[in-house]
């Protein structure tokens, strides 16, 4: 084979890996609290938001509030941002992060709300 071709195959190859290693580190798996718990890496948590938890100071953009999973057991989150203007009607609340010092640090929100996908008029 030619040098050019051989250069040419490990440039390729070198990108692959680079690809595999990237995606790999950008998938969040999700796992239940007690995972959570245990894990120092960035996971994604579900549950339900517990009525009556949340606490925002807009001064600070510190937006606190608990979730439940199916087994009733609570997680403590703590979110630095801004409260989602339709957390109320959430159904189940997903969030991204770790957990640190006794509480869930999340770095992402994301709020199920069954009236997303109802139709219209109904």
């Amino acid at each position: 084979m030619k040098p050019k071709y051989l250069v040419g195959m490990a440039i390729i190859l070198v990108f692959i890996i680079f690809a595999v290693f990237n995606l790999k580190k950008s998938l969040t798996p999700y796992v239940s609290f007690s995972e959570a718990v245990k894990t120092d890496a960035v996971v994604q948590v579900k549950g339900v938001r517990v009525v009556g938890s949340e606490a925002f100071e807009p001064d600070n953009k510190l937006f606190r509030f608990k979730i439940s999973d199916d087994h009733g057991k609570e997680l403590e989150v703590v979110y630095h941002g801004v409260k989602p203007s339709n957390f109320e009607q959430a159904t189940q609340v997903v969030v991204i992060g770790r957990y640190m010092s006794g509480k869930f640090e999340a770095d992402q929100l994301l709020v199920k709300c069954p009236s997303k996908y109802q139709a219209e008029g109904a």
